[in-house]
């Protein structure tokens, strides 16, 4: 019997803003086309989002040179406003986002099932980046 067990990536980030904030931003896709990139020479030029159970999102990142890009998309399993999201990705990997509030910041922690074919850091680096991203958009944005 042949049994691959997956390895799950943690990364956080909290991030200087109310809940309610973090949501919005996270969820919006007005929002997630301004800081879904790892670094300055990526962006996301297109985002869709219908956050529910059984609902789909979807993004498009490229690099701004042309060179590549791919599409990034799942279906929801679970939605808690301003506490907690979990999806399936396209390649049935699982991930889940967790929003803890405290005043006037909010901890976000992102777990997931790397994929096969990068390294494990490296996989780890680009979400992190992505967050880190995330962070500082919303820091510097008002609602």
């Amino acid at each position: 019997m042949n049994t691959t067990e997956k390895t799950t990536i943690t990364i956080e980030a909290t991030v200087n803003a109310p809940v309610e904030k973090v949501w919005n931003f996270w969820t919006g896709p007005e929002h997630i086309i301004k800081w879904n990139s790892p670094s300055e020479d990526w962006h996301t030029p297109k985002a869709e989002n219908d956050l529910r159970v059984g609902g789909s999102f979807s993004s498009r990142m490229e690099a701004k040179d042309g060179s590549f890009g791919f599409d990034f998309g799942g279906v929801y399993d679970e939605v808690k406003t301003n506490e907690l999201i979990a999806y399936t990705l396209g390649d049935d990997r699982k991930v889940k986002i967790q929003f803890v509030a405290n005043g006037d910041s909010t901890t976000v922690t992102e777990s997931f099932e790397a994929e096969s074919e990068n390294p494990i850091e490296m996989q780890r680096g680009g979400w992190q980046a992505i967050l880190n991203n995330f962070k500082t958009y919303t820091e510097t944005n008002a609602q």
